[in-house]
């Protein structure tokens, strides 16, 4: 069975909360007022949906937002035709939605994608802007405020799953990485309702466990699961089972790399 295609069409609201850590939000903005595509690039839980997000609502713009997965064909962006009462009706992807309507059609991930997705995309990502559906005989035109952004972990590429240079070369290109343990802390004290004083030692942690990357550990710890073992110390958890329940066992299947990260823990939180 094919998987479900994980879309989501949020209309413009209150601004989600966000902290810059530089000019990305000017360039974002620069960005779509010069119609141009943007990739977002950078680790897991470093904020770059948060940040699409929230550049939507303060743009007052629609976002379409789809999860990429292994199964995503470039169909499932566009659309196909469906079987409703007996009739074959045409039904938009997000994608051709966006297109349609305006407003920022966002692909998460977008190199766990099927190749041929890239290929739909080229003719939207330079001065065309156009989206062709060969099935309907349609050739759209994205109006002025359409723009379709990207993201990707470019920690996790590998020959099989990396964006090739003609792709990448279509964006403009804005790289994240965790905020500074100061910006961090406000953030996660914000969101967890746990006091700055007790959220220090959670950043400072999370800074030792993300030095650990590419030795121990795939990936390093990120700001949202800073933000989840803050709220379980603030509803009461333990320090001791919420950093193992929301920043270790995440992390690692492998028991002796968790007993060394353990380890690390109890020398910072002591």
């Amino acid at each position: 069975m094919k998987a479900a295609l994980h879309a989501v069409t949020a209309p413009a609201t209150e601004h989600p909360p966000y902290v810059a850590s530089g000019n990305e939000c000017a360039l974002f903005e620069h960005a779509w007022r010069h119609r141009l595509p943007v990739l977002l690039k950078g680790p897991t839980g470093c904020g770059k949906t948060r940040f699409v997000a929230h550049m939507a609502a303060r743009l007052g713009l629609p976002l379409h937002t789809v999860a990429c997965h292994d199964d995503l064909t470039a169909a499932d962006l566009t659309g196909r035709y469906l079987l409703r009462g007996g009739d074959t009706v045409w039904t938009d992807g997000p994608l051709t939605r966006a297109v349609r309507e305006g407003g920022i059609c966002y692909l998460d991930e977008v190199v766990e994608a099927r190749k041929d997705v890239t290929v739909v995309l080229h003719p939207l990502t330079d001065d065309r802007r156009i989206l062709p559906l060969e099935r309907t005989g349609e050739e759209l035109a994205a109006p002025d405020s359409f723009m379709l952004v990207v993201s990707y972990n470019p920690g996790y590429q590998t020959l099989l799953k990396a964006l090739k240079p003609s792709t990448r070369q279509r964006f403009v290109a804005i790289e994240f990485g965790f905020l500074p343990p100061q910006q961090e802390i406000a953030v996660v004290a914000a969101e967890s309702g746990l006091a700055a004083e007790r959220v220090r030692p959670l950043v400072a942690l999370a800074g030792r466990l993300r030095a650990l990357k590419g030795h121990d550990l795939e990936e390093g710890v990120s700001t949202r699961l800073v933000v989840y073992s803050a709220t379980l110390i603030a509803a009461g958890v333990s320090i001791a089972d919420a950093v193992l329940a929301g920043m270790i066992e995440p992390l690692t299947d492998d028991a002796d790399v968790k007993a060394a990260l353990l380890d690390v823990a109890r020398a910072v939180i002591s």
